[in-house]
């Protein structure tokens, strides 16, 4: 079935959002004072974030292809999968549905913020930074967990298989999310996806929390170039290899 381009911004909207509350409401849940799952741990976020993928992947993939990242959307194009006339839309989409779902968990999370003293651990519940502080450190890891994400989606959504069981695939999209946090998370987050990062944090730079200390814009072209690059670069090995 065709949906109209109407319908699959809707669900690159939804998605997205859905990718933010699981994703970065569980990092609020585990960074923010007083909270039920204060100090949970690093597993408790990978969790979270395999789930953010792995349930819009469910319900959208077959509506949108469920990209819910712009990174993605822009390597597909880049390399002949996607036509250009979507890109903006999508991408518009995405940025929507990412400030939406960030709200919704600063809304969820309002008491917790107000209680919460630390400003590094207010800005991680809202966009990522390099545990070194060092920039390169952030670009490679942002590219090169973005190129293994995408590659690994590409491989399970698109091959025979996933597109025989597209459940299946799925659920194992949102394994290797997982995984990449666990593994590849530790330095950076990680973001791999500019919406997940630029959002959230220009809502970080304007709304009203107390001790929320800065939003360190002069490095936040790192987690929306580097997941791009990385995406292109995934979707090309992914066309070289196994198209």
């Amino acid at each position: 079935m065709e949906y109209s381009l109407f319908t699959k911004l809707a669900a690159e909207f939804v998605g997205t959002a859905v990718l933010m509350v699981f994703g970065n409401g569980a990092v609020a849940n585990v960074e923010l004072k007083n909270t039920k799952g204060h100090h949970a741990g690093w597993l408790n976020i990978a969790m979270g974030y395999g789930f953010g993928v792995m349930f819009p992947v469910l319900m959208f993939g077959g509506v949108s292809g469920a990209h819910i990242n712009p990174a993605m959307t822009l390597a597909q194009a880049i390399n002949g999968m996607f036509p250009w006339g979507d890109v903006l839309p999508y991408i518009i989409a995405q940025l929507l549905g990412a400030a939406v779902g960030q709200l919704i968990v600063y809304v969820t999370y309002y008491p917790h913020y107000k209680e919460t003293d630390d400003p590094e651990a207010i800005l991680a519940t809202f966009c990522t930074t390099d545990a070194e502080g060092s920039r390169s450190n952030y670009f490679l890891n942002e590219f090169f967990g973005t190129l293994m994400l995408v590659l690994g989606a590409l491989c399970c959504l698109t091959l025979p298989w996933g597109e025989n069981d597209h459940a299946a695939a799925s659920i194992v999209v949102g394994f290797i999310v997982w995984g990449l946090v666990t593994s590849m998370g530790g330095p950076t987050g990680p973001g791999l996806n500019p919406a997940r990062d630029l959002m959230p944090r220009l809502l970080h730079a304007i709304l009203p929390i107390p001790n929320k200390g800065e939003s360190r814009w002069a490095e936040a072209w790192i987690p929306v170039v580097a997941p791009i690059l990385g995406a292109i670069a995934g979707a090309w090995l992914y066309n070289v290899l196994f198209v």
